[in-house]
């Protein structure tokens, strides 16, 4: 990951309920997301170790480290059926390359990618920074072969070279893409050091970035909420490989277990480890080995990827039932909890896994807001949980999991002001059966 400071938000974020695939007349049901093994990724990084051990101690754009690094993701990947290119470009006056790997199914117009940056600095072998992400990647890849996964989407992955040069590799890609070409990614997914020894759990803002990245930031979200490990956003800025992605147009999310900022108390209690410290001590270090690696975080996070890849390339058709929304005006007072209702009849059954729940509130400062949706028993159903710090208004769409519900009866958006000062209304909200 590049050197520059991202500001971080101190709101820990909601559990997201993201609908399985839903069998249909096209492709065939996908699989749940398996648990990957981080034995298999911890062996990757232990070859990025060897490999960097060999050759000079790093695997640096232009250096031996990196092309034996490239070699090596390319032989497995080959080896299972993946169709994979490398690509060339200069920087510095060296040659560098990307690898791309493409999983030969799923409709080829539109493209889900995942990706992080192989290469290392100068000063050391880069086993978080970013060996982590692209054994995660690696063992991902290489379960949908094993898997034998049938995707809605297609699925391609890409490891970028000169990351640490300023994002050149993944810049190039993105650059000498055809319009054509660009137009079928429909979301990219960057993972860039997923294993700090002094671990958080950052999840890519959607803020300002191009329309659809919300989505994907629920859907990076949603994994870990189901292992009760809570999230918070980071800025995204220009830090890693999502950037080109994001500048071309193309919706873009990721995760990061944080690099040179020091953990606070809060992030301490909250999720462990020594308040005071980096996240990683030995960011661009040569102690950057495989004895900087807090194994549960990276367990945590190649699960987490695997959801995303599975979650994003099963092809979901739209919602086809009825909406129902609600128009009036409900002012929300500092300090308050308010509630809109929407009465639905006339829907057979229960209620949809991907019930999607469109609100409209206006505020001066939604990181006061906790928002909730309550099905006609009662259940609960967070759907924001005071993140997004002094952003302005809450206009999105949020998907909920609700298909244990009986979706006639009253359900009612229920907003909490937690906090001092802010007040708002709620304009209107909907329901998409």
């Amino acid at each position: 990951m590049r050197t520059f400071l991202v500001s971080l938000t101190a709101g820990a974020l909601v559990a997201f309920a993201v609908p399985a695939a839903a069998a249909s007349s096209g492709p065939p049901a996908v699989l749940a997301a398996p648990d990957i093994p981080v034995a298999n990724v911890q062996a990757h990084l232990n070859q990025f170790q060897s490999i960097a051990t060999s050759n000079g101690g790093n695997r640096a754009h232009g250096r031996p480290g990196y092309r034996a690094s490239i070699d090596y993701v390319q032989a497995k990947l080959n080896a299972v059926g993946y169709t994979t290119s490398l690509q060339s470009f200069t920087s510095g006056g060296l040659t560098g390359w990307n690898l791309i790997a493409e999983w030969p199914r799923g409709d080829a117009n539109n493209v889900i990618m995942a990706g992080g940056h192989l290469d290392s600095v100068t000063a050391g072998p880069g086993i978080n920074d970013n060996g982590s992400g692209s054994a995660a990647l690696l063992e991902v890849a290489l379960t949908v072969a094993s898997q034998d996964l049938n995707p809605g989407k297609r699925i391609r992955f890409g490891w970028w070279g000169a990351e640490e040069r300023g994002l050149v590799g993944s810049t190039y890609y993105v650059n000498n893409l055809p319009s054509a070409e660009r137009s079928r990614i429909k979301a990219y997914v960057n993972f860039d050091m997923i294993g700090s020894p002094n671990a958080g759990y950052f999840v890519y803002s959607a803020s300002g970035q191009p329309s659809g990245s919300l989505a994907l930031q629920q859907t990076l979200q949603a994994p870990f909420a189901t292992m009760g490990v809570p999230t918070e956003l980071t800025s995204v800025g220009g830090r890693s490989d999502h950037a080109a992605f994001a500048n071309a147009g193309i919706p873009i999310g990721g995760l990061f277990t944080g690099a040179e900022v020091t953990k606070t108390s809060a992030q301490a209690q909250k999720w462990g480890g020594t308040a005071g410290r980096a996240f990683d001590r030995c960011y661009h270090a040569s102690c950057d080995t495989t004895s900087n690696i807090n194994v549960t975080a990276l367990d945590r996070n190649a699960d987490a990827i695997a959801y995303a890849v599975w979650t994003l390339s099963a092809g979901t058709p739209p919602p086809t039932g009825p909406r129902f929304e609600n128009t009036t005006d409900v002012a929300i007072p500092d300090l308050s909890t308010v509630e809109s209702p929407i009465a639905v009849s006339g829907v057979a059954g229960n209620a949809p896994a991907g019930l999607q729940v469109a609100v409209d509130i206006r505020h001066t400062y939604i990181g006061d807001l906790v928002v909730d949706v309550l099905a006609p028993d009662g259940s609960v159903y967070n759907v924001h949980n005071r993140s997004g710090g002094g952003t302005d208004n809450l206009v999105t769409t949020y998907t909920i999991n609700a298909s244990s519900e009986v979706a006639n009866g009253t359900w009612r958006l229920r907003v909490r002001d937690a906090a001092s000062w802010d007040v708002g209304t709620i304009d209107a909200w909907s329901l998409q059966f």
